[in-house]
């Protein structure tokens, strides 16, 4: 029998020059690749480009976000707010749909309109001490 092993050599058919993928890959000998080609080395130009790029990217952020510090709070403020009130909407929508729950606030309501006319409004010194309330109250904030 024969003990040796033969190898085939491979050759690239995507190529069109039809270059062997192995050279010197006979038995007892390290194969080589083929020299790198024009093409590899753009990729590879174009690889690290993109590699330094996605590394600058958190410079690149941080530097917006110093510039435009004060809109960006000034939206983020606007869309919670925006999505608080729908929340708040949705459940008071929510409430109001339960039976008989919907009069009752009505009634707490008008009934607190009431007493705070009749509490405050009607006479002019009660009036005068809202106004005092109020000023200490806004002195406070």
């Amino acid at each position: 029998m024969d003990t040796e092993l033969q190898q085939d050599q491979y050759v690239d058919t995507a190529s069109p020059k039809k270059i062997e993928a192995l050279k010197g890959s006979e038995s007892g000998n390290l194969a080589m690749l083929p020299p790198a080609s024009e093409n590899e080395e753009q990729w590879q130009k174009i690889g690290r480009q993109i590699s330094i790029y996605l590394a600058k990217i958190p410079e690149y952020i941080g530097s917006f976000y110093q510039e435009y510090k004060l809109l960006i709070i000034s939206f983020a403020l606007l869309v919670i707010t925006v999505t608080a009130l729908r929340i708040f909407l949705a459940v008071l929508n929510a409430i109001n749909d339960i039976p008989l729950v919907s009069p009752f606030l009505q009634l707490i309501g008008l009934g607190y309109t009431i007493w705070f006319t009749s509490r405050y409004l009607l006479k002019d010194s009660t009036r005068q001490e809202l106004a005092v309330e109020t000023r200490l109250l806004k002195n406070k904030f």
